[in-house]
């Protein structure tokens, strides 16, 4: 990559002689030209790095013109299927709006101009894109999209459609995407038939910019507006896209089928050898876990990720596995725990006060629920950032302090002079005494007090009522236990079981107390930490489900995307989970640190699987032979 000089203020200064000629047009004239070359002179001297790729720190581990990615079996056969489940039904295929439910793995059809990896964190390669030129401050990128690539109709992938569909997602994204998004970008230029420049603003951390605008998904302009398309509504046809796969058949809330594209534009690109293997993705869809594990069990679908820890545990003993025909295997997992919890919604004037959060927080026992229920095989959570080494430990470092101290009269309670919050602990039995006097005296403070029926009211009357929100059958033995706990406690606590599409609408509109989330952090975090967290879209987003605002919480997060090394974004992290965890809008619940599958047993994988990616739709593969050995067996 040929270097050039670092770029340097070019100066330009008016002397006497130069202001007298400025009395005349031709003085106006040259100055004009003046500056004009020390524009172009300045432009000339700035460090534009082309490249295959982009890393937000160091360098990337894959060189340009790599064979394949390492974790990847580049000779793997195409062919066979691989299906799955998916829990409760499907109305539409569009998973970009608010409106309906998507359909399993509807973003398969669709392609951007980078891509990750499942061995790396922060890098990024082009997919649509061959390359990408930006300078050291991040400020602009242009990417060079490969001109031979095509959406799945055969018709040419385009600069004009790059930016379309960056302006779509602008004016029709999900409210916090858009909202966010437009705080990140100047503005998107075509040119060239493939060639397309992103600017950013110059008031918005760059770091990872070049990264986001290069991982929006790409549609075909023509297309869409040939068929009067909205990216607002809920459609149950797809968007033409340029991906692997294209929807190949479908039956409304129950089954899904992607075929791969045997003319799909991408095959043999690098980052795609030894992907993308089998020829059809079959998604079945069923109304509980129960039923589902029973769909596995007579060959109704061929892998399964379980997450039940007591089938896992108990019920893995019927004639498939037994005869060998289907695997039970734990692989390993690098990934960080998601972040799954019970989520208060801060909304709810009984939530406002902290002291009733955290003591509706101590009546969740998990050390009885892993025992009891779980079989032992979880772990708790503690922080955001769970299973990384961004997760907030003790009191808090120096550096810590340095971020935290300016925004004192902003922080809840002990962050400065505290240890990181960590979930409480409670005994064997289902109800820890110790916690439910804790738990007793900090709502007795708030003003809860406990009336002759055993309930609390607070002095206007009014009960302390919690509402959990739940459409899985399978939490029910989880839900109902806390319930008791809480109803000891004098909390009016109900458990309201719904069905899938009145959890999402309750979701969307806000109306619950609180409800089991996820929140997904990433090792290298970015703006999509205000979609989670930032106030400015407390009130819209779909992933700020608490409703949290907070002036330090938004501060720190400014402070996270503002990082420029990995020292500094590991002291920024560390403080924003502190004061996370110090609001308690949630309580957390568990996680492992194994991925626990089972298959029927045609599948092939690599071996080790990469730290990040349990891959089984991605790079696993189908072995033709044992499939025929199964299917004359009677497998299924």
């Amino acid at each position: 990559m040929p270097k050039s000089r670092p770029a340097r203020a070019v100066a330009v200064t008016a002397t006497p002689a130069l202001a007298d000629r400025l009395r005349t047009g031709l003085g106006v004239m040259a100055l004009a030209l003046i500056f004009l070359l020390a524009a172009l002179q300045a432009r000339a001297e700035e460090k534009v790095i082309v490249a295959h790729g982009i890393s937000t720190f160091g360098e990337l581990k894959y060189p340009a013109g790599f064979p394949h990615l390492d974790y990847v079996n580049p000779d793997a056969p195409k062919g066979g299927e691989m299906s799955v489940w998916a829990f409760g039904a499907f109305d539409s295929m569009n998973p970009y709006t608010t409106k309906g439910r998507s359909g399993a793995l509807s973003t398969v059809m669709y392609e951007s101009l980078l891509t990750g990896t499942a061995d790396e964190i922060g890098a990024a390669y082009g997919l649509l894109a061959e390359s990408l030129e930006y300078p050291e401050d991040r400020s602009w990128v242009i990417f060079n999209l490969r001109p031979e690539a095509r959406f799945s109709d055969g018709t040419p992938l385009t600069a004009e459609d790059v930016v379309f569909s960056y302006e779509l997602f602008l004016e029709k994204g999900l409210p916090e995407f858009r909202y966010v998004l437009a705080q990140q970008v100047e503005s998107a230029e075509i040119l060239g038939p493939h060639r397309v420049k992103f600017t950013f603003r110059a008031d918005f951390p760059k770091r990872d910019l070049p990264q986001r605008v290069g991982g929006l998904p790409v549609f075909s302009k023509a297309h869409y507006e040939a068929n009067n398309r909205d990216l607002e509504d809920s459609s149950l046809e797809p968007f033409l896209g340029s991906g692997p796969y294209v929807l190949a058949e479908m039956e409304i809330g129950q089954t899904l089928i992607y075929q791969r594209d045997p003319d799909y534009w991408g095959a043999d690109l690098p980052i795609n050898r030894g992907r993308n293997n089998f020829d059809r993705l079959r998604v079945e869809y069923y109304a509980d876990y129960n039923a589902a594990f029973e769909g596995f069990k007579a060959g109704s679908y061929t892998f399964r990720n379980e997450a039940s820890s007591k089938i896992w545990a108990t019920s893995y003993d019927f004639p498939a596995i037994e005869k060998g025909w289907a695997v039970k295997t734990e692989l390993p997992s690098g990934d960080m725990a998601t972040g799954q919890s019970f989520v208060f919604n801060l909304r709810r004037p009984q939530f406002k006060d902290p002291r009733v959060r955290e003591a509706i927080g101590l009546m969740f026992n998990f050390e009885w629920s892993n025992e009891t229920l779980f079989y032992g095989i979880y772990d708790r959570i503690h922080s955001f950032w769970e299973n990384s080494d961004l997760a907030a430990e003790g009191l808090p470092s120096e550096a810590e302090l340095a971020l935290l101290t300016p925004l004192a009269g902003k922080l809840p309670a002990g962050v400065l002079d505290g240890e990181a919050v960590m979930a409480p602990a409670s005994g064997k039995r289902q109800l820890d005494r110790g916690n439910l006097r804790r738990a007793s005296a900090l709502l007795d403070e708030a003003g809860w007090r406990v009336g002759d029926d055993g309930i609390r009211r607070n002095a206007a009357g009014e009960t302390l009522k919690v509402e959990f929100l739940n459409d899985s059958q399978t939490f029910d033995r989880v839900i109902n236990p806390y319930v008791e706990n809480l109803r000891r406690l004098g909390v009016d606590a109900v458990h309201s079981r719904v069905d899938n599409a009145q959890a999402t609408n309750r979701e969307r509109t806000y109306d619950f107390d609180m409800v089991t989330a996820q929140f997904p952090m990433d090792f290298i975090p970015d703006a999509g930490l205000r979609q989670f967290f930032g106030s400015e879209t407390a009130q819209t987003s779909t992933r700020n489900l608490m409703g949290l605002e907070s002036p330090a919480v938004d501060a720190l997060i400014n402070h996270v995307l503002e990082a420029r090394t990995r020292e500094e974004l590991s002291v920024a992290v560390k403080a924003l989970d502190r004061v996370l965890r110090a609001e308690r809008f949630w309580v957390p619940q568990w996680y492992k640190d194994t991925h626990t599958v089972a298959y029927y047993d045609m599948y092939e994988h690599p071996d080790p699987i990469p730290p990040f990616a349990l891959g089984n739709l991605d790079f696993w593969w189908y072995n033709a032979e044992k499939a025929e050995k199964l299917k004359a067996a009677g497998a299924f």
